[in-house]
């Protein structure tokens, strides 16, 4: 194959109106001596330890995201915390619920609650789907209610709106 379907191959998906690229990435030519150096693969990819391991999507694939903890600028630091998925109604942001009991000490008895939280997911993950638990690591805030974002996501057989205790 000639240079520039090579590169056409590397390149991301430019679907926005600014140029998508890895800030950390140099995409030009390097020149040395007249003589052109042959660079290794143009996609920056990091390990967030804890245990997590960088899904094959996020080395192979060629999606630009700058929030996503495997190829941009966020680091997991904090709470891990597991939930269920609600909605996947926004653009790479998702909606958990995490349930809990709460003890009422005048009737010895607990009641259901639950919370939301808003967590930026990865274009990594493709086939997530509603009623999935997903393990979510803290990070920086992304955005004025995404403070968390997903680093694992196990397959639920069970419906959307089940109880569990976490």
């Amino acid at each position: 194959p000639s240079l520039r379907s090579l590169s056409t191959i590397i390149m991301a998906d430019q679907t926005e109106k600014a140029y998508q690229k890895q800030p950390t990435i140099f995409q030009n030519k390097k020149v040395v001596g007249g003589v052109a150096i042959k660079r290794k693969d143009g996609r920056f990819v990091r390990n967030v330890g804890l245990g997590f391991k960088t899904p094959r999507e996020a080395v192979d694939g060629t999606y630009i995201d700058k929030k996503c903890p495997f190829t941009g600028n966020v680091s997991i630091r904090g709470r891990l915390l597991t939930g269920v998925v609600a909605s996947m109604k926004m653009k790479r942001t998702i909606v958990i619920r995490r349930d809990y009991l709460h003890y009422i000490k005048k009737y010895n008895r607990f009641e259901k609650r639950h919370k939301n939280l808003s967590a930026h997911m990865s274009p990594c993950f493709r086939d997530i789907q509603l009623g999935d638990t997903v393990v979510v690591g803290q990070c920086r805030p992304l955005s004025k209610t995404v403070r968390f974002n997903v680093l694992k996501v196990q397959r639920s057989a069970a419906g959307k709106k089940v109880f569990k205790k976490f």
